[in-house]
């Protein structure tokens, strides 16, 4: 456990963190829908990323493809370990901070519209990792 100072300091830090857990689930989600269209391995992709500077805790812990990560919801059709309504509502609280507070926080305002729209539609009882999907199904009708 982290003391984070007063009241609503532990808040305010989960808030960030799982603004920083967003965005970064959107970058490897991102990055591995580019790789397929690349030509790139899921595995191929994971051994670069995961030993290089994209090395991060979405990447090895909760890897949003299945494959490089057993232990991912990837592998389980994306049953929930951390569901994407849960994700919604901490980057909507996160959205509001920065709101409240003047922040210029442009990926994480962005996060929060992505997981919002993902979470009342597909991501219902989804992982938050699934958002994957939503990615992939969005850039094919761009493509």
């Amino acid at each position: 456990m982290v003391h984070c100072g007063g009241a609503g300091a532990g808040q305010a830090a989960k808030i960030c963190n799982n603004m920083i857990l967003g965005i970064s689930m959107i970058a490897v989600s991102e990055a591995f829908v580019l790789g397929e269209s690349l030509g790139l391995s899921h595995q191929a992709l994971y051994d670069v990323a995961s030993t290089a500077s994209g090395q991060c805790w979405a990447l090895s812990v909760n890897c949003p493809v299945p494959g490089p990560v057993p232990t991912s919801p990837a592998n389980r059709d994306y049953r929930p370990g951390f569901a994407a309504p849960l994700m919604a509502k901490d980057l909507g609280l996160a959205a509001d901070a920065a709101r409240a507070g003047g922040v210029r926080a442009e990926l994480g305002l962005r996060a929060a519209e992505l997981y919002a729209a993902y979470a009342q539609g597909a991501g219902t009882a989804e992982d938050f990792s699934g958002i994957v999907r939503t990615i992939r199904d969005q850039s094919g009708e761009q493509a």
